[in-house]
């Protein structure tokens, strides 16, 4: 008898402790899109994980500072068919987006016509 009031005691305690945490959990959800913590955190990840420095960049396609557009063009091509070919499709993604990068600083921006 003692023991079957201890187990009803033991499940009632372990439902209400679940029921409240899932309770804090939906406001603690409901905090944080409120606050705009959430969208906030999504969008920093997103841009840290965009992100390439010109150093990195530069890096990966084994080129310098005094190198030309052409020499920039020419290491992409040979490094992105390698990967292409028998390398990871990881390290060709690199690859492009140190290209991407580098094009942003190299490439003249035209001008905009109205």
């Amino acid at each position: 008898q003692a023991a079957r009031i201890l187990a009803n005691l033991i499940v009632m305690g372990s439902t209400i402790l679940a029921r409240a945490v899932v309770q804090a959990y939906r406001q603690a959800l409901t905090n944080a899109s409120k606050n705009g913590v959430a969208q906030e955190a999504v969008q920093n990840i997103k841009r840290a994980s965009k992100t390439m420095t010109e150093a990195e960049a530069r890096q990966i396609l084994g080129v310098t500072e005094n190198s030309s557009w052409e020499e920039i063009v020419q290491k992409y091509d040979n490094l992105f068919e390698r990967n292409a070919q028998n390398g990871s499709f990881y390290l060709q993604s690199k690859v492009h987006r140190a290209k991407e990068c580098l094009e942003a600083v190299h490439k003249p921006k035209e001008p905009e016509t109205k």
